[in-house]
């Protein structure tokens, strides 16, 4: 991978400790390296699921976030599409598909910054299914990627309206059931192996 000056001021960025500090700090220069993020800051969500605007909504996601690039680049990108691909009626917008112009959004941006291709590919399959629930058989088949996943589910959740949050509590709940019973699964076959 070539040496992309944007992409790695994005990466200090997002690896800092207080990844939302170091945005707002930085914000003239983080429009310049990903423009495409420039419709989201005040673009209200108008729908009850939701208290911040697309923008703000997707910091509080990042504030709640490990140190892990992985999940806070997911993050950064995962409502991008938001601000061109709504339905509004009655006062009330509806995001459906959001998900997949945000993947085909963040592959151009990440194409354009360098990053590797396999990279980018697995970047946009956590975009595009971070609405997804996974499923017992997802959890199974791909522990790793299933808790990748899902850490960016709780950090998503916790941006969402908290008075609107209970399915989302629920799912979660369950969702960390399987995950450490898979987990421990795991383990106790590769104990048996030995």
């Amino acid at each position: 991978m070539q040496i992309n000056a944007d992409r790695e001021c994005l990466i200090r960025m997002l690896e800092s400790p207080d990844a939302v500090k170091a945005i707002k700090q930085n914000l003239n220069i983080l429009l310049k390296i990903i423009p495409e993020i420039t419709p989201m800051i005040g673009f209200e969500h108008k729908h009850p699921h939701h208290h911040l605007d697309v923008w703000e909504h997707t910091l509080c996601a990042l504030q709640n976030a490990p140190v892990d690039l992985d999940i806070r680049l997911t993050l950064l990108l995962h409502d991008i599409g938001k601000p061109h691909n709504f339905e509004e009626k009655d006062g009330i917008r509806r995001y459906r598909g959001h998900e997949i112009k945000s993947a085909e959004m963040s592959e151009k941006i990440l194409s354009r910054l360098d990053f590797d291709r396999r990279y980018i590919q697995y970047i946009c399959k956590l975009i595009e299914s971070h609405d997804t629930p996974l499923m017992l058989g997802q959890i199974r088949d791909d522990l790793e990627f299933s808790k990748v996943k899902f850490q960016i589910q709780i950090c998503d959740a916790l941006a969402h309206n908290p008075e609107m949050n209970r399915g989302r509590n629920e799912y979660i709940r369950q969702t960390k059931e399987a995950i450490a019973f898979f987990e421990k699964e795991r383990k106790n076959i590769s104990q048996e192996r030995y």
